[in-house]
């Protein structure tokens, strides 16, 4: 695990880039050498989150990210279980392509019905085998659902924004290539040697290694992804080591935050505005008087 001096950095909202990830597993896994039921049994220790709830209400935006099949989820797990929200780009995306939908009507009407289940759902097993293996159409499945997939972020982080949440963790397989990096702070990657990478990715999805190369390379490198984050968690190693290295994370996510972190927060908002009408009651007051 390597984690950086973390600086706050101006962070521009620029509003919602999302390249759409289309991942066929029917259901994340996380590292794939432990099996889900044994991730179920493992008591994890739940380390004291009260310093959200104590200190001063201002918000801070966590990126994670990495690779596929590089245990991504299950760092998000382990943010989750330890009390800490989660807005997961993926469960979003999957929600743009349910029946009925806006993005399931653009996506059928460009791939046609041959993509559809016999219950009208999208099969995403055969839709990811045709985007991974075209990059123009992959690039075209991006135009359609990115607008939906935006909204929906947007959307989740709002409500978390108006709940007063305090840390907020944005999970996105593709934060620098939907360049949302720029306005989380800091970022956490998962990384895993790209030896590892595919052979967790074929075990998991129990496809051959031109399939999951093919996915490996429709994303960024993770060794890219890994020169940009702040932190990086390396995922080679055992569930228990990656247990300890979430640990030592825990209070550099936590520190104080800063001013510009404070005033995009709710209750700095409310701040700046009862500022704002106290400093003009006060000067009619004032005017008033003279």
């Amino acid at each position: 695990m390597r984690i950086r001096g973390i600086e706050p950095r101006s962070v521009p909202w620029e509003g919602f880039s999302f390249l759409i990830n289309i991942q066929v597993a029917a259901k994340p896994y996380g590292i794939i050498t432990h099996k889900q039921s044994r991730w179920e049994k493992i008591e994890h220790k739940k380390l004291s989150t009260t310093v959200i709830k104590n200190s001063f209400c201002k918000m801070r935006i966590i990126g994670l990210t990495g690779g596929i099949a590089t245990g991504k989820t299950t760092v998000s797990n382990l943010f989750k279980a330890n009390g800490f929200p989660v807005v997961d780009a993926d469960v979003v995306a999957r929600d743009v392509l349910k029946k009925g939908s806006g993005g399931w009507r653009k996506v059928v009407a460009a791939f046609g019905d041959d993509i559809l289940l016999e219950n009208g759902e999208v099969d995403r097993p055969k839709l990811g085998q045709i985007v991974f293996g075209d990059p123009s159409k992959r690039h075209l499945l991006n135009r359609l659902l990115a607008p939906y997939i935006s909204y929906g972020i947007f959307w989740e982080v709002l409500k978390l924004w108006l709940k007063g949440c305090r840390i907020i963790i944005l999970d996105v397989p593709l934060l620098f290539e939907a360049k949302m990096d720029r306005w989380t702070n800091p970022i956490i990657v998962v990384w895993i040697d790209p030896e590892t990478q595919l052979k967790r990715l074929m075990d998991r999805d129990r496809t051959s290694a031109q399939d999951a190369q093919n996915r490996i390379n429709a994303q960024m490198p993770s060794d890219l992804k890994r020169s940009k984050a702040d932190i990086v968690i390396d995922n080679n190693g055992s569930l228990e080591e990656l247990n300890e290295n979430f640990k030592k994370i825990l209070d550099q996510v936590t520190k104080p935050l800063t001013w510009t972190e404070f005033l995009v927060s709710r209750q700095g908002a409310m701040v700046v505005i009862i500022s704002i009408v106290s400093g003009v009651l006060g000067c009619k007051k004032l005017i008033a008087r003279l």
